[in-house]
């Protein structure tokens, strides 16, 4: 295993390319969310409008995850013994129920413009913005997935999702405004009334599963609720183990809470291994912590060995 020196050093490392690619995404994102405001206005769509908040509630989520990168980067602190890896899973909860929010809110809005009959819009206007923004989104998207395939931070990759949602809203609402402006001239000309509102209800109804799906998986880890998969292991581990070794019994704790990775095992040993001496437990610990996997800075591994089972 790596000294907690080089642990530490190499959390430092990872956690300052995530604030740049961060930083950088701030500042791209609050680029689309006023050109996105500013076309919406121009253009009289409150799909682009939409998408512009959408970006501008992306770029204050962004700031949030900037933040935590920073506190997950700081030494450990006697008031925060255990890091702060509780708070990405609660900035990932708050940030994906804004989205969710935001969508449900512009749903409304969408149904309410097809009822009152639509709205005109500028497609010329329109189709400019809609085919730079989903190309410059789709290159950040294609760029910040190809750099957290090294670092794979959480956060990186929630704002890469953020990042393809907005490619694909901007995709969606150039395909709508092609299709409008094919559709000028024709018999079906009224139906452009329409484009607007319709394109913001489809829109909102799919990218809504996303940031509730988000919510879903922070609130399990803020709840500290063990992942099936993590529990399956170590048992599999634990009860191969037993078999080798004679153990009496064993207790074991696992939980995931941000990108923090906390276990706890405590094994009961037989009397034949009273004399074994600490190096023979220290073979096993190893055997346990190779098993597991995951030896980065973000693991915490405690595994005890006793003989009275009042300790587990």
């Amino acid at each position: 295993m790596t000294t907690v020196s080089a642990h530490t050093q190499q959390k430092l490392q990872s956690t300052d390319v995530e604030q740049k690619i961060l930083k950088r995404s701030i500042l791209c994102t609050l680029l689309i969310a006023s050109a996105g405001i500013v076309f919406g206005i121009l253009c009289g769509s409150m799909s682009i409008v939409f998408d512009g908040m959408f970006s501008a509630l992306d770029a204050g989520m962004c700031s949030l995850s900037l933040l935590v990168s920073r506190l997950l980067g700081q030494p450990q602190s006697r008031r925060f013994q255990y890091g702060f890896w509780h708070v990405e899973p609660l900035v990932l909860a708050f940030n994906g129920s804004l989205l969710v929010f935001l969508c449900l809110y512009a749903f409304v809005n969408a149904v309410k413009g097809i009822v009152d009959g639509g709205r005109e819009l500028e497609l010329g206007w329109a189709i400019i913005y809609a085919i730079s923004v989903s190309t410059f989104c789709f290159i950040l998207y294609f760029k910040q997935r190809r750099l957290n395939k090294k670092i794979k931070s959480e956060l990186i990759a929630l704002d890469t999702k953020s990042w393809l949602m907005s490619a694909c809203i901007s995709s969606a609402l150039l395909l709508a405004f092609i299709l409008s402006w094919f559709m000028e001239g024709t018999r079906y000309e009224y139906l452009n009334t329409y484009t607007d509102p319709f394109v913001l209800a489809v829109l909102t109804l799919a990218l809504i599963p996303v940031p509730i799906k988000t919510v879903k998986a922070a609130v399990r880890e803020i709840l500290q609720m063990t992942p099936e998969k993590l529990d399956c292991k170590i048992e599999s581990i634990m009860a191969q183990l037993t078999l080798e070794y004679g153990f009496l019994d064993y207790s074991n704790y696992a939980t995931r809470i941000g990108r923090g990775l906390f276990i706890e095992i405590h094994i009961v040993i037989p009397e034949s291994m009273e004399n074994s001496g600490v190096s023979k437990l220290d073979k096993i610990r190893d055997k346990i912590a190779d098993a597991i996997g995951e030896d980065t800075p973000h693991r915490w591994l405690t595994i005890s060995f006793t003989h009275d089972p009042k300790w587990l």
